[in-house]
Parts: structure tokens; sequence; C-alpha cells
């Protein structure tokens, strides 16, 4: 045997392995965080007796359906927005908030915690790497464009913890006050040019306006006013808009709104509101921003005895027209909707359903959602989720 062929099945191997890193790399990755400690049935959240672990479940959309990885006995809850889990741009890591713990003195209660979870998403399966200090009950999470800045909103303090990444190396670096712990700092997201930030106060109204200049944030004096309770908030991929979504009373009936900022205006300013159905919880933009995705409780969350109780929630699906969007079509979906995510490649749309346990996967095709009845089982109730960038 000549040299040259002595050579080729190593080169072969070298080949395939490379293939299967660069699949791996360019995979289109959604991670849930399924809880089991706080159910919603009965109208309110209520503190459940389970000896069941919380865990997370990734999705991975190189195939169709998608491979399922569950990891167990990773702490997340239902207790804050869906957005409190992201990953970075690079799909490496996970960062998800740890946002309470079980009162060990009053078991039917809970209390703020104060962790992020750093989850190494390049091992098989995932595994929680460390855990990083933040304020008073971590939930909203975003990651910066270039990987390198995190921003949590931490919603018991009114604070917001700045964390610096560098490769698996996550660390706290600033804590910032936005606003006063009562008005629920709740969610937050970073625009695209890495520069600015909106944080959503849910009992104060309004979205605070952040300035980031390298590692360091600062907040400025301006709010934006929002509909009902701001909760989610996003920013469109070509910046040029803030979208969040709130409840008003929230009897079940009545039609809650979002709200469009237009950020390239001087001074940015709130520009439409938009009905939708009741009681919104998540929002999310398609990568190419001309859809907008939201879910809304449409009175599943209510007790069996309310009048108002629905067997359903709601899929909304909105199409950018200029500086605002416009409901094309609504779907029913499974009872108490969480969170909602576009995959990275925009052809799939996924969404949880909490008592449930199941996550619910739609087809995008022509500004159009197509349920395509896989409906993928989880150890929890799904409460979080996020895609990959």
């Amino acid at each position: 045997m000549l040299p040259s062929e002595m050579n080729r099945p190593r080169l072969f191997v070298v080949v395939v392995l490379v293939a299967l890193c660069a699949n791996r790399a360019g995979a289109q990755l959604i991670l849930s965080g399924n809880e089991n400690k706080i159910a919603l049935t009965s109208g309110a959240p209520k503190v459940i007796g389970t000896q069941d672990p919380d865990s997370i479940t990734l999705l991975n959309f190189a195939t169709f359906p998608p491979s399922v990885q569950h990891v167990a006995n990773v702490p997340n809850s239902v207790i804050g927005p869906p957005s409190n889990v992201a990953i970075t741009p690079d799909r490496r890591l996970a960062l998800m908030a740890d946002s309470i713990k079980i009162d060990s003195q009053d078991p039917t209660k809970w209390l703020p915690e104060s962790f992020v979870h750093v989850i190494d998403l390049k091992a098989d399966p995932p595994k929680v790497i460390g855990r990083v200090g933040t304020g008073l009950q971590p939930s909203g999470i975003s990651i910066r464009s270039d990987g390198k800045l995190a921003l949590v909103a931490n919603r018991a303090e009114g604070t917001i913890t700045v964390l610096s990444i560098h490769g698996s190396d996550v660390k706290p670096t600033q804590t910032l006050k936005v606003c006063e712990p009562p008005e629920s700092l709740s969610d937050v997201a970073i625009h695209p040019n890495g520069r600015l930030a909106l944080a959503s106060a849910q009992k104060g109204g309004f979205l605070a306006v952040l300035n980031i200049a390298g590692g360091h944030v600062t907040a400025t004096r301006q709010k934006l006013s929002a509909y009902g309770q701001p909760y989610r908030c996003v920013i469109t991929p070509d910046g040029a808009l803030g979208l969040t979504a709130g409840q008003g009373y929230g009897n079940g009936i009545d039609r809650d709104a979002i709200t469009v900022i237009d950020l390239n205006s001087t001074p940015m300013r709130t520009v439409d509101y938009i009905p939708i159905g009741a009681v919104p919880e998540s929002i999310e933009t398609s990568p190419d921003g001309k859809l907008l995705a939201a879910v809304a409780m449409n009175g599943s969350n209510l007790a069996l005895s309310d009048p108002n109780r629905s067997a359903n929630g709601k899929l909304v699906l909105l199409m950018r027209r200029g500086k605002t969007f416009r409901v094309v079509e609504e779907h029913s979906i499974g009872r108490i909707p969480e969170g909602v995510a576009f995959t990275s490649d925009g052809k799939h749309l996924v969404v949880q359903c909490h008592p449930d346990r199941e996550l619910w996967i739609f087809s995008v095709k022509g500004g159009r959602l197509k349920d395509t009845g896989q409906r993928i089982k989880v150890p929890g109730m799904p409460s979080s989720l996020r895609a990959s960038p």
C-alpha cells in the first residue's frame, strides 16, 4: 500500500469529525426551562408538593422533528417572564435565572433566589458548569450581540446585574438601580447596536431606557409609556422598534395590547398600541423582523369555577407594517401558554403549554403559521423559552 493510501482512512475520520462539529455549531437550538414547584391552574400561582426536580430541555432543529435532550436538576421558575433564559451568539453557553426557592419555614410560600446558572451547551448532554450571583429574583436576561455582556433584571430588587462573559467564565461586574422594588423590574432587551437597552417595570407601567458604554451600564431618566403592565420586552433585529406586551385588569376577557416604540425618533416615543388577546405572556420577533408572535392566556389561567375560564390559550401572529405590526392570524393552543420562540432560520415556531407539559411546534412559511401536530413532552411544566441567535 502506498503511503498516501495509508493516510486516507485517517483523513476521512477527520473530515467527518469536522463536519459533525460544523453541524453542531450551526444548529438551530431552542432551550426550555421546566419547573415543578408552582402550578397556575387554580387562577393564581400556588406551590405544589412534588419530589420531581426542575429541568431543562434542549431542542436541535438541525433535523425535523428536532432531536430532544432533557437534563434534570436545573432549578428555574414560572414566576417571572419566559425570557429568564438566554443563549450566547456562539451557541456555547446558556444563562438561566434561578428566580425563587421554596420557603423552608413555610413550604406553601416562596422566597426570592439570587443566582443565574451557567449551562455548557457543548457538553453532551448539556450541563450546569457554574452559577453567578445576582440581585434578588433574577428574571429576564438579555445577551449582547458580541456575546461578551449580559444584563439580568432583578425583579424583587429593582436592579440590573451586569455580567461579563469571556469564554465559559461569567462574572458579575456591576449592579445598577433602575426603579423601586415594588415596581417589579421584570425583563430587559439589549439593542442590536449594543449601546442601548430597555427594561420593563411591570407594576410601574413603563420601560426604562439604559445606556451601555463598553462594559458599563447607566440608567437615563427617560421612561417610555406602555399599555397596562409591561412584561416581556424585545427590540426588532433592525433596531427600529421596541415592543412590549402588558395586561390590564386581567379578568380573562378584556383585550390587552402590545406597545410599539419608535427607537429612531428623537426623542424615542411610544407610537402604537395593538390589541390582542387577554393577558399576553410572551412575545418574540422572527429573525428577519418581519413577524411578531405573541401568546396570550385568553382566560385559560383562570380557576375552574370562574365563568370567564377558557379551555385554550391563544397564539397571535402579527406582520410588520412600517413602524408597527398588524394581526394576521390567531390559533387556539393549549392552556396557560408561557414562552414562544422562532428558530434562528425562521422556519419553525415553538410554544410552551404549561399544565400540559408540552411544547407545540408550528411551521412558518410565507408569513403564515401551520400547526405541524408535533407535541414534545417535557419532564415538568414549561416556563421559559429561548432560541439561539
